[in-house]
C-alpha cells in the first residue's frame, strides 16, 4: 500500500483539529497509527475493543478536543450499542473504517460483517462516505471533518478494498 494517501489523510485530520486517535491495531490503518504515535502533539490510544472508542470520542468532545476512531469493518458490530450514545448525546463522531468483505476479499469469514457495515451504520444514523480511489481522499475526509465537527454529526469514512488492496489468502 502506498503511503501517499495515508499521509494525506493524516495531514487533513491534523489540520482539521483532530488530536486524539483511538484505534484497535489494524494493517489498513498502520500508517495513521504509526504517525499518531510518533506525533508528540496528539494522544494515540490503543483500545482493547472498538466500542471503547465511542466513549473516548465523547470524552474528547466534552474536554474540548477532536478525535477519530480507526477500526476495521469487523469492529462495527462491537459498537452498535454504543452508537446510541452519539444520538442521545448529540456529539461529533468521526471514524475511519478499513473495509473487509469487500472488493476482492479472499477470506469468507470477513464477508458477512463487511457486507453489513454500511447498512448497520446507517440504521444507527451514522452518515457513510466511501473512498475507493486515492484521488477521493482529500475531498471525502474534508467533507467528513466538516459534517462531524461543524454539524456535530456521526460520520464514518469507509476505506474500500479498492483503496487499501485486498489481502491475499
Amino acid at each position: 500500500m502506498s503511503t501517499e494517501w495515508p499521509e494525506e489523510a493524516y495531514r487533513l485530520l491534523r489540520e482539521g483539529g483532530v488530536d486524539q486517535f483511538a484505534y484497535v491495531p489494524d494493517a489498513g490503518h498502520q500508517h495513521l497509527i504509526d504517525r499518531s504515535i510518533a506525533d508528540p502533539e496528539v494522544h494515540s490510544i490503543a483500545l482493547t475493543t472498538e466500542e471503547e472508542g465511542v466513549g473516548m470520542l465523547a470524552g474528547a468532545h466534552l474536554g474540548g478536543s477532536r478525535g477519530v476512531l480507526l477500526m476495521q469493518s469487523s469492529g462495527v458490530g462491537n459498537c452498535i450499542n454504543l452508537l446510541s450514545l452519539i444520538r442521545a448525546g448529540r456529539f461529533p463522531f468521526l471514524t475511519l473504517i478499513s473495509m473487509r468483505g469487500d472488493f476482492g476479499e479472499g477470506n469468507p469469514w470477513q464477508m458477512p460483517m463487511g457486507q453489513s457495515t454500511q447498512p448497520v451504520l446507517e440504521a444507527c444514523d451514522v452518515i457513510c462516505l466511501r473512498i475507493d480511489e486515492p484521488g477521493e481522499v482529500a475531498r471525502t475526509i474534508g467533507a467528513a471533518l466538516t459534517m462531524a465537527f461543524q454539524n456535530e454529526m456521526p460520520v464514518a469514512v469507509l476505506l474500500g478494498q479498492k483503496l487499501l488492496g485486498a489481502k491475499k489468502f
